[in-house]
């Protein structure tokens, strides 16, 4: 015969809130000391996409940048070891065109073969609209779960 035991799910209720103050308190102390790590897409930028003939030397290229005065340039490999994603924050030059052609050229000057697969602009106009439609969207979806879940469950527990 199946003899299942009852789980006393009650008695554990102090330890299920413990765990989720922690959880919880962990959450926004990080929220208020590191904030939210925002992409290109948010903020507004320069991604440049290239590929390699050989497998990427990342340590190379992050030193031409710094060298060329693009300190806080973000690169990594995307999709295979020949590919690299290197991403710009905005720049107060106005012309991003013109950035991405120094930084290209500028990696074209090694001994090693790439091409350039593509090259975005994210202007930070666009990055700020992105943010609040994205909030706004993130509001209204926690809007429809709590209706959602009043009228599903009994109210005490909504």
């Amino acid at each position: 015969t199946d003899k299942r035991q009852p789980i006393d799910f009650v008695s554990k209720r102090t330890i299920a809130t413990i765990i989720s103050l922690v959880l919880l308190i962990g959450s926004v102390v990080s929220l208020a000391t590191q904030g939210l790590n925002f992409g290109i897409d948010f903020t507004g930028g320069t991604m440049i996409e290239l590929s390699y003939q050989t497998p990427a030397e990342l340590d190379k290229i992050r030193e031409k940048l710094n060298q060329a005065g693009y300190q806080e340039a973000v690169v990594q490999n995307f999709g295979s070891i020949y590919d690299v994603l290197i991403r710009l924050p905005a720049q107060a030059s106005p012309n991003m065109a013109e950035l991405s052609n120094q930084i290209v050229s500028l990696l074209q000057q090694s001994e090693v073969e790439l091409d350039i697969r593509r090259i975005e602009f994210v202007g930070p106009q666009v990055g700020k609209e992105l943010t609040e439609q994205g909030g706004l969207a993130m509001v209204y979806a926690l809007i429809g779960i709590l209706i959602y879940v009043a009228f599903r469950f009994e109210y005490r527990f909504a």
